[in-house]
Protein backbone atom coordinates (compact mmCIF):
# COMPACT_ATOMS: atom_id res chain seq x y z
CA UNK A 1 0.00 0.00 0.00
CA UNK A 2 1.50 3.33 -1.02
CA UNK A 3 1.80 6.64 0.77
CA UNK A 4 -0.84 8.32 -1.36
CA UNK A 5 -3.67 6.11 -0.23
CA UNK A 6 -3.00 5.58 3.41
CA UNK A 7 -1.08 8.34 5.11
CA UNK A 8 -4.51 9.36 6.25
CA UNK A 9 -3.24 10.12 9.73
CA UNK A 10 -0.93 12.72 8.17
CA UNK A 11 -3.49 14.48 6.02
CA UNK A 12 -4.50 17.31 8.34
CA UNK A 13 -3.88 20.66 6.63
CA UNK A 14 -2.76 22.07 9.96
CA UNK A 15 0.39 19.97 9.83
CA UNK A 16 1.10 19.85 6.12
CA UNK A 17 1.51 23.44 5.10
CA UNK A 18 5.12 23.97 6.08
CA UNK A 19 6.96 21.19 4.34
CA UNK A 20 6.62 21.98 0.66
CA UNK A 21 9.28 23.94 -1.20
CA UNK A 22 8.65 26.73 -3.68
CA UNK A 23 7.68 25.81 -7.20
CA UNK A 24 9.65 26.93 -10.23
CA UNK A 25 13.20 27.25 -8.90
CA UNK A 26 15.93 25.20 -7.34
CA UNK A 27 16.10 25.74 -3.60
CA UNK A 28 19.67 24.41 -3.34
CA UNK A 29 22.36 27.09 -3.21
CA UNK A 30 25.75 26.16 -4.59
CA UNK A 31 27.57 26.61 -1.30
CA UNK A 32 25.65 23.81 0.46
CA UNK A 33 28.32 21.15 -0.06
CA UNK A 34 29.59 18.73 2.55
CA UNK A 35 32.10 15.92 2.69
CA UNK A 36 34.05 13.94 5.24
CA UNK A 37 37.00 11.60 5.32
CA UNK A 38 36.84 8.11 6.72
CA UNK A 39 37.89 7.22 10.26
CA UNK A 40 40.47 4.89 8.73
CA UNK A 41 42.50 7.80 7.47
CA UNK A 42 41.42 8.78 3.96
CA UNK A 43 42.81 12.29 3.57
CA UNK A 44 40.84 15.47 3.93
CA UNK A 45 42.06 16.57 0.51
CA UNK A 46 40.50 13.49 -1.05
CA UNK A 47 37.30 14.10 0.91
CA UNK A 48 37.17 17.68 -0.34
CA UNK A 49 37.71 16.57 -3.92
CA UNK A 50 34.97 13.96 -3.64
CA UNK A 51 32.56 16.48 -2.12
CA UNK A 52 33.29 18.97 -4.88
CA UNK A 53 32.81 16.31 -7.55
CA UNK A 54 29.46 15.28 -6.12
CA UNK A 55 28.36 18.92 -5.96
CA UNK A 56 29.34 19.54 -9.58
CA UNK A 57 27.42 16.45 -10.68
CA UNK A 58 24.27 17.08 -8.66
CA UNK A 59 24.06 20.84 -9.28
CA UNK A 60 22.65 20.50 -12.82
CA UNK A 61 20.00 18.12 -11.50
CA UNK A 62 18.89 20.69 -8.93
CA UNK A 63 18.43 23.17 -11.77
CA UNK A 64 15.53 21.00 -12.96
CA UNK A 65 13.93 20.75 -9.51
CA UNK A 66 10.59 22.41 -8.91
CA UNK A 67 11.24 22.62 -5.19
CA UNK A 68 13.89 21.36 -2.77
CA UNK A 69 16.42 18.57 -3.30
CA UNK A 70 19.12 17.15 -1.07
CA UNK A 71 21.50 14.24 -1.65
CA UNK A 72 23.92 12.40 0.63
CA UNK A 73 26.16 9.51 -0.41
CA UNK A 74 28.76 7.35 1.32
CA UNK A 75 31.23 4.71 0.20
CA UNK A 76 31.18 1.81 2.65
CA UNK A 77 34.75 0.75 1.89
CA UNK A 78 36.57 4.05 2.38
CA UNK A 79 34.04 5.71 4.65
CA UNK A 80 34.04 8.82 2.48
CA UNK A 81 30.79 10.76 2.49
CA UNK A 82 29.54 13.70 0.46
CA UNK A 83 26.37 15.70 0.34
CA UNK A 84 24.79 18.52 -1.61
CA UNK A 85 21.81 20.78 -0.98
CA UNK A 86 19.20 21.23 1.64
CA UNK A 87 21.06 23.19 4.30
CA UNK A 88 18.51 24.74 6.63
CA UNK A 89 15.63 22.76 5.13
CA UNK A 90 14.02 19.62 6.51
CA UNK A 91 11.95 17.19 4.49
CA UNK A 92 8.92 15.14 5.44
CA UNK A 93 9.96 11.50 5.37
CA UNK A 94 6.77 9.94 4.02
CA UNK A 95 7.38 6.17 4.00
CA UNK A 96 11.17 6.16 4.31
CA UNK A 97 10.33 6.59 8.01
CA UNK A 98 9.38 2.91 7.98
CA UNK A 99 13.06 1.92 7.96
CA UNK A 100 13.59 4.13 11.00
CA UNK A 101 10.55 2.67 12.77
CA UNK A 102 11.78 -0.88 12.25
CA UNK A 103 15.31 0.03 13.29
CA UNK A 104 13.90 1.54 16.48
CA UNK A 105 11.82 -1.58 17.17
CA UNK A 106 14.85 -3.81 16.65
CA UNK A 107 16.97 -1.62 18.93
CA UNK A 108 14.32 -1.79 21.66
CA UNK A 109 14.04 -5.56 21.31
CA UNK A 110 17.82 -5.91 21.40
CA UNK A 111 18.04 -3.79 24.56
CA UNK A 112 15.31 -5.91 26.16
CA UNK A 113 17.11 -9.11 25.09
CA UNK A 114 14.06 -10.42 23.27
CA UNK A 115 13.11 -11.48 19.77
CA UNK A 116 10.40 -9.85 17.73
CA UNK A 117 7.02 -11.50 18.13
CA UNK A 118 5.37 -13.24 15.20
CA UNK A 119 2.95 -10.31 14.92
CA UNK A 120 5.76 -7.76 14.93
CA UNK A 121 7.59 -9.69 12.21
CA UNK A 122 4.43 -9.84 10.12
CA UNK A 123 3.92 -6.09 10.50
CA UNK A 124 7.59 -5.42 9.74
CA UNK A 125 7.53 -7.46 6.52
CA UNK A 126 4.43 -5.85 5.08
CA UNK A 127 5.54 -2.39 6.23
CA UNK A 128 8.87 -2.55 4.38
CA UNK A 129 8.10 -4.85 1.46
CA UNK A 130 4.65 -3.47 0.60
CA UNK A 131 4.85 -0.05 2.30
CA UNK A 132 1.74 -0.92 4.27
CA UNK A 133 0.65 2.02 6.42
CA UNK A 134 -1.56 0.09 8.83
CA UNK A 135 1.49 -1.97 9.78
CA UNK A 136 3.51 1.20 10.22
CA UNK A 137 0.78 2.65 12.46
CA UNK A 138 0.92 -0.49 14.61
CA UNK A 139 4.70 -0.51 14.94
CA UNK A 140 4.93 3.23 15.52
CA UNK A 141 2.59 2.71 18.45
CA UNK A 142 4.60 -0.31 19.57
CA UNK A 143 7.86 1.69 19.78
CA UNK A 144 6.23 4.49 21.77
CA UNK A 145 5.27 6.87 18.96
CA UNK A 146 7.34 10.03 18.54
CA UNK A 147 9.12 9.76 21.89
CA UNK A 148 10.25 6.22 21.10
CA UNK A 149 11.50 7.12 17.63
CA UNK A 150 13.31 10.22 18.84
CA UNK A 151 14.98 8.21 21.59
CA UNK A 152 16.19 5.58 19.11
CA UNK A 153 17.39 8.26 16.71
CA UNK A 154 19.56 9.80 19.40
CA UNK A 155 21.20 6.40 19.79
CA UNK A 156 21.68 6.11 16.02
CA UNK A 157 23.31 9.54 15.92
CA UNK A 158 20.63 11.48 14.05
CA UNK A 159 20.76 15.15 15.00
CA UNK A 160 18.28 16.91 12.70
CA UNK A 161 15.31 14.53 12.69
CA UNK A 162 12.09 15.09 14.62
CA UNK A 163 9.53 12.28 14.78
CA UNK A 164 6.01 12.97 13.59
CA UNK A 165 3.64 13.93 16.40
CA UNK A 166 0.19 12.53 17.12
CA UNK A 167 0.96 9.28 15.33
CA UNK A 168 1.89 11.03 12.07
CA UNK A 169 5.08 9.10 11.36
CA UNK A 170 4.97 10.16 7.70
CA UNK A 171 5.49 13.77 8.77
CA UNK A 172 8.72 13.01 10.58
CA UNK A 173 11.08 15.82 9.55
CA UNK A 174 14.61 14.89 8.49
CA UNK A 175 17.61 15.70 6.30
CA UNK A 176 19.56 13.69 3.75
CA UNK A 177 22.59 13.75 6.05
CA UNK A 178 20.55 12.23 8.88
CA UNK A 179 19.13 9.59 6.56
CA UNK A 180 22.69 8.70 5.59
CA UNK A 181 23.50 8.35 9.30
CA UNK A 182 20.52 6.02 9.66
CA UNK A 183 21.70 3.97 6.68
CA UNK A 184 25.13 3.70 8.27
CA UNK A 185 23.45 2.27 11.38
CA UNK A 186 21.56 -0.20 9.18
CA UNK A 187 24.43 -1.22 6.91
CA UNK A 188 27.64 -0.34 8.73
CA UNK A 189 29.60 -2.52 11.10
CA UNK A 190 30.00 0.20 13.73
CA UNK A 191 26.33 0.30 14.65
CA UNK A 192 24.17 0.21 17.78
CA UNK A 193 22.27 -2.58 16.01
CA UNK A 194 23.66 -6.09 16.18
CA UNK A 195 24.36 -8.12 13.06
CA UNK A 196 21.12 -10.12 13.30
CA UNK A 197 19.02 -6.94 13.41
CA UNK A 198 20.94 -5.42 10.50
CA UNK A 199 20.63 -8.60 8.44
CA UNK A 200 16.88 -8.63 9.03
CA UNK A 201 16.56 -5.08 7.77
CA UNK A 202 18.72 -5.94 4.74
CA UNK A 203 16.49 -8.88 3.87
CA UNK A 204 13.29 -6.85 3.96
CA UNK A 205 14.78 -3.90 2.07
CA UNK A 206 15.86 -6.34 -0.63
CA UNK A 207 12.32 -7.62 -1.08
CA UNK A 208 10.28 -4.47 -1.76
CA UNK A 209 7.54 -5.13 -4.27
CA UNK A 210 8.50 -4.61 -7.88
CA UNK A 211 6.51 -1.44 -8.52
CA UNK A 212 8.32 0.24 -5.60
CA UNK A 213 11.79 -0.58 -6.89
CA UNK A 214 12.51 2.89 -8.27
CA UNK A 215 14.66 5.59 -6.66
CA UNK A 216 18.25 5.01 -5.61
CA UNK A 217 18.09 1.69 -7.48
CA UNK A 218 18.62 3.75 -10.65
CA UNK A 219 22.26 4.04 -9.56
CA UNK A 220 22.75 0.28 -9.13
CA UNK A 221 24.93 -1.64 -11.58
CA UNK A 222 23.05 -4.09 -13.82
CA UNK A 223 22.74 -7.51 -12.25
CA UNK A 224 23.16 -6.24 -8.69
CA UNK A 225 20.51 -6.22 -5.99
CA UNK A 226 19.77 -2.80 -4.46
CA UNK A 227 18.31 -2.63 -0.96
CA UNK A 228 16.00 0.34 -0.54
CA UNK A 229 12.90 2.02 0.79
CA UNK A 230 11.01 4.83 -0.91
CA UNK A 231 8.52 7.41 0.26
CA UNK A 232 6.01 9.45 -1.73
CA UNK A 233 3.28 11.77 -0.55
CA UNK A 234 1.21 14.61 -2.03
CA UNK A 235 0.83 17.39 0.53
CA UNK A 236 -2.83 18.05 1.23
CA UNK A 237 -2.36 21.82 1.46
CA UNK A 238 -0.68 22.23 -1.94
CA UNK A 239 -0.96 19.00 -3.94
CA UNK A 240 2.83 19.06 -4.42
CA UNK A 241 4.80 15.88 -3.96
CA UNK A 242 7.34 14.65 -1.45
CA UNK A 243 9.41 11.93 -3.14
CA UNK A 244 12.29 10.31 -1.23
CA UNK A 245 14.52 7.26 -1.62
CA UNK A 246 17.16 5.71 0.64
CA UNK A 247 19.21 2.55 0.35
CA UNK A 248 22.35 0.65 -0.58
CA UNK A 249 23.55 0.03 -4.12
CA UNK A 250 26.57 -1.46 -5.87
CA UNK A 251 27.97 1.03 -8.36
CA UNK A 252 31.20 0.96 -10.31
CA UNK A 253 32.80 -1.60 -8.04
CA UNK A 254 31.85 0.31 -4.89
CA UNK A 255 29.13 -0.33 -2.33
CA UNK A 256 27.33 2.94 -1.70
CA UNK A 257 24.72 4.28 0.68
CA UNK A 258 22.52 6.94 -0.92
CA UNK A 259 19.78 9.17 0.45
CA UNK A 260 17.87 11.51 -1.86
CA UNK A 261 15.09 13.71 -0.47
CA UNK A 262 12.86 16.05 -2.44
CA UNK A 263 9.71 18.09 -2.10
CA UNK A 264 7.74 20.48 -4.28
CA UNK A 265 7.36 18.37 -7.44
CA UNK A 266 4.10 18.91 -9.29
CA UNK A 267 3.69 15.20 -10.03
CA UNK A 268 4.96 12.00 -8.50
CA UNK A 269 6.56 11.02 -11.80
CA UNK A 270 8.59 14.22 -11.89
CA UNK A 271 9.71 13.62 -8.32
CA UNK A 272 10.77 10.06 -9.11
CA UNK A 273 12.73 11.21 -12.16
CA UNK A 274 14.44 13.93 -10.13
CA UNK A 275 15.40 11.52 -7.33
CA UNK A 276 16.74 8.93 -9.77
CA UNK A 277 18.78 11.49 -11.69
CA UNK A 278 20.28 12.81 -8.48
CA UNK A 279 21.14 9.31 -7.23
CA UNK A 280 22.86 8.41 -10.50
CA UNK A 281 24.77 11.69 -10.64
CA UNK A 282 26.00 11.39 -7.05
CA UNK A 283 27.02 7.74 -7.45
CA UNK A 284 28.89 8.40 -10.69
CA UNK A 285 30.70 11.39 -9.24
CA UNK A 286 31.73 9.72 -6.00
CA UNK A 287 33.03 6.54 -7.62
CA UNK A 288 34.82 8.42 -10.41
CA UNK A 289 36.48 10.70 -7.87
CA UNK A 290 37.55 7.75 -5.74
CA UNK A 291 39.04 5.96 -8.74
CA UNK A 292 40.98 9.10 -9.60
CA UNK A 293 42.25 9.99 -6.13
CA UNK A 294 42.61 6.73 -4.20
Amino acid sequence: MGDTAALRSTASPSVTAAATGPVGRSAVPEEQVSGSASPSGTGQAVAADVAAAVARAVRPVTATAEGNLSVAVADLTTGLTAGYGGSGHTFATASIAKVDILAALLLQAQNADRRLTAQERAWAATMIENSDNDAADALYTRIGLAAGLDRANRTFGLTATTAGAAGRWGLTETTAADQLTLLQAVFGQDSPLGSAARDYLHTLMGQVEADQGWGVSAAADPGTAPLLKNGWLPRSSTGLWVVNSIGRVDHGGHRLLIAVLSDGSTTQAKGVSLVESAAEAAADALTDALETRT
